[in-house]
């Protein structure tokens, strides 16, 4: 039987050893961290899932195979941490991200509801329509509900057999499928996969001129009595403006409101401090003021950074490296989406030269998916 070391217990990482044990190999998981990881980009209440890309269409082409892949791993799991809830998107000016997704989604056949700013104040009265320039909806999207995921992944992998050890890594070889642990002891296998998110730049030669880790705030609320049942049944909320704007996650199944923005911050030390200062916790809340009614009134319940690890072009970095070694990394905040797909991937890639051939650029978002893929994806959703 092969054998394969993960090292990284993300969401991509998880994935990919689930992925990898469902292939037959025999798995192990390093992290540095416990499981899940509270400092890690993929452990936090919710991630979204939607079809609107910009002029990205690679990835939203990849959304329909990531749901697939999702309700393949739902299923072993035994559970479904996802809550359907929309997407509604606001712009300030014409043309840009909004103008480019509409474009790409009729394009694509999605059935998009373009909405005036009176409307959108009429269906959301949380909102404020002011500047609202252009806006639509779309039925489909929705928030994984990030934790739980990790949770029950790890919680699969241990039915599976698939052992999770805490440990540090300090140097890899690719060219052996080998890490070396800070304690001295090094560990080999068939293949490796590196996802280490926002510390991978540290181990994988060449990776820090293509890759950077970068912190990034988010802000968690509990909104006044009057609009909290509003909120519950609301659409995810992207509001776009030039300076990057913010995106609003609704509270389902529990969960705080939670608001974030998708600016990158400089380069920072992923071991850094989680505390977020209240300088850059008003900073995003400035960002939604504008928006968000009485936003004021909002009870702040918390405030975090998490590091990403992000391309200059948010292409995912997902290739082989050597000949027994996978590099997962590059998601800035838009790859948890990808995270089942994605591992299903790399599990392809592990006994399919072709599909290892054409997995970088399709991560990219730059190649339609390889058949092979497809198939697999068929297969799971029939067994």
């Amino acid at each position: 039987m092969q054998t394969a070391l993960v090292l990284g217990a993300g969401i991509m990482g998880l994935s990919s050893a689930w992925a990898l044990s469902r292939a037959g190999f025999a798995v192990r998981v390093i992290d540095q961290d416990e499981v899940p990881n509270p400092r890690g980009a993929s452990v936090d209440d919710h991630r979204l899932i939607r079809h609107a890309y910009g002029a990205q269409a690679g990835y939203m082409r990849m959304i329909d195979p990531a749901y697939a892949a999702w309700d393949l791993l739902f299923r072993e799991a035994g559970e479904r941490p996802y809550v359907e809830t929309g997407v509604l998107a606001l712009a300030e000016s014409p043309g840009g991200w909004l103008a480019e997704s509409r474009a790409a989604l009729l394009a694509g056949g999605h059935a998009v509801q373009d909405l005036a700013a009176e409307a959108v104040a009429a269906r959301f009265p949380f909102l404020s329509p002011a500047g609202i320039a252009d806006a639509f909806h779309l039925k489909p999207g929705g928030v994984l509900l990030a934790r739980r995921i990790i949770q029950a992944l790890a919680a699969l992998l241990a039915r599976r057999g698939v052992p999770i050890a805490r440990a540090r890594a300090v140097a890899i070889d690719p060219a052996r499928g080998g890490v070396t642990l800070e304690d001295g002891g090094r560990e080999e296998a068939d293949l490796l996969v590196i996802a280490a998110g926002p510390w991978g730049p540290r181990l994988v030669p060449g990776l820090s001129a293509r890759v950077r880790p970068t912190r990034q705030i988010v802000v968690r609320l509990a909104p006044p009595p009057e609009a909290a049942a509003a909120w519950e049944r609301a659409p995810m909320l992207l509001d776009l403006a030039e300076d990057g704007g913010f995106y609003a996650v609704p509270p389902v199944a529990g969960t705080p409101l939670k608001i974030g923005d998708h600016r990158f911050a400089p380069t920072a030390d992923p071991d850094g401090p989680r505390e977020a200062s209240d300088a850059e916790r008003d900073a995003i809340l400035d960002l939604a003021r504008h928006r968000i009614r009485d936003l004021g009134r909002y009870r702040i319940l918390s405030a975090a950074a998490c590091w990403y690890d992000v391309e200059p072009q948010e292409r995912f970095v997902v290739e082989p490296i050597g000949p027994h070694a996978i590099v997962m990394s590059g998601f800035s905040g838009h790859g948890f989406k990808f995270g089942a797909l994605l591992g299903l991937a790399v599990a392809r890639a592990a006994r399919d030269s072709a599909m290892a051939a054409a997995l970088p650029a399709w991560a990219a978002g730059d190649a339609p998916p390889p058949a092979g893929l497809l198939a697999d994806l068929e297969q799971g959703q029939m067994a």
